[in-house]
């Protein structure tokens, strides 16, 4: 007898409002925002920075690989990678992405200077 009276009180309910349906997705939507704040844009602004970086590679600036190789460019050439001098009279091709740091820039040169005005 007093189970029957129960489910007679739980299937005589209101329906719920569109709002409660919202606010029950309130916090999943706060988890996504805090988490584009603290993941995802500084990781984009990062990546930003490096392919700045990487862009502005010239010869004679000294860089270290993601590999831990310290060496000076010799040469860039093509899109995709470059030149680098490891030792005196030893130098490798590495892939411009994997670059991690510029440890020294050198000046630009008069043809650089040109170059950057046209």
């Amino acid at each position: 007898m007093l189970i029957s009276t129960a489910y007679a009180q739980a299937a005589g309910g209101v329906a719920p409002s569109p709002a409660i349906d919202f606010m029950s997705f309130l916090p999943l939507i706060m988890i996504f925002v805090v988490f584009y704040f603290l993941l995802i844009k500084p990781q984009q602004k990062k990546l930003k920075e490096h392919k700045t970086m990487v862009d502005a590679l010239r010869r004679g600036d000294r860089i270290v690989t993601a590999g831990g190789l310290i060496g000076t460019v010799t040469r860039v050439g093509g899109d995709d990678e470059i030149s680098v001098e490891i030792a005196e009279g030893v130098r490798v091709r590495v892939v411009r992405s994997t670059i991690a740091t510029v440890l020294a820039r050198t000046e630009p040169t008069k043809a650089d200077a040109e170059d950057s005005k046209k």
